[in-house]
């Protein structure tokens, strides 16, 4: 571990001239290892990517892409160096709070969530990778498959119905849009600014690429676990209203992106060398996918989805 930071180190010119380097471990990763750099009076996270991520379809390249446009539209740190050809990233430390999962999903706090994304979304220029939720099932599951990974009984039945998802969706083609993809509550910070109110900042941009909007809009609720009224208020601060087809495209993302979860974790079980309990994480979320695959709305929203609007 020394060693592999040292390295890094080194190939960063600013920080291998300095005579007065402090490397500190930061918790919250389980793939990919941070460290907070003290050297000359300034600060910065040095992100060291986790071993056969490749296999995850994470491209480095694209992850810098999208985190450096997100640090110059105020989202995200700001990148200030890329080890290449480890794909190794350095950006500013920001000091920042967690934001906690009570308070994220108060009024306030997703207001300023979804002007973010939406920033986001709208401003950053074209990254050159895809993330399609569906495809992306598809390449889990077969290397899960090639690794002898444990599928659930009820297998064939999900496939079912995220095929019945995407072709409501295809009815109405989304518009691929610069996506952040995994908005789980530990990759948000509110930023401390002495005298002045901070920033929100987002971290953790490896699986960003040219997606479908809702699908950051779902990730970002079912990880927050929004209830009714909650999405409703996400919604109306994102668009301005909420309409049956935003709605419906909403909610039927979010058993998508919980089922791309699972399949992160049943994926891990096969290529991970770390002690974690991928197998539970994995059974975790096909449990909650199974809950919104048997809502009772199911049929109207398939049927809202298809609605020809402006959204």
């Amino acid at each position: 571990m020394t060693l592999a930071i040292d390295k890094a180190i080194a190939k960063v010119p600013f920080l291998a001239k300095s005579k007065n380097i402090k490397r500190t471990p930061l918790s919250g990763g389980i793939t990919n290892l941070n460290f907070r750099i003290d050297a000359d009076g300034k600060s910065y996270v040095l992100r060291l990517a986790g071993e056969d991520t490749d296999q995850l379809g994470i491209r480095r390249d694209v992850e810098y892409a999208a985190n450096r446009a997100a640090g110059q539209l105020g989202i995200a740190p700001e990148v200030v160096y890329f080890i290449e050809p480890e794909g190794y990233i350095v950006t500013r430390f920001v000091n920042g709070k967690r934001i906690m999962p009570e308070d994220i999903v108060k009024p306030n706090y997703l207001a300023r969530v979804a002007k973010k994304l939406r920033l986001f979304h709208r401003c950053a220029p074209e990254l050159q990778g895809e993330f399609n939720v569906f495809r992306r099932v598809e390449m889990l599951a077969k290397l899960s498959k090639s690794n002898n990974c444990k599928f659930p009984f009820d297998w064939d039945w999900i496939m079912q119905k995220t095929q019945e998802i995407e072709k409501a969706l295809m009815k109405d083609p989304y518009v691929p849009t610069p996506c952040h993809d995994d908005l789980l509550n530990l990759n948000w910070l509110d930023e401390e600014v002495p005298g002045d109110i901070g920033e929100l900042r987002l971290l953790d941009w490896e699986y960003a690429g040219m997606g479908d909007i809702f699908f950051d809009l779902a990730n970002f609720s079912h990880h927050h676990r929004l209830n009714e009224e909650q999405v409703q208020y996400f919604l109306r601060e994102y668009f301005g209203e909420v309409t049956p087809k935003n709605y419906a495209r909403l909610r039927l993302m979010w058993p998508m992106s919980e089922l791309h979860e699972a399949m992160w974790g049943t994926t891990q079980t096969g290529i991970s060398k770390l002690e974690e309990d991928f197998q539970g994480y994995a059974d975790l979320w096909f449990g909650r996918v199974r809950q919104h695959l048997t809502d009772y709305r199911w049929e109207q929203w398939l049927k809202d989805v298809a609605r020809k609007s402006k959204n």
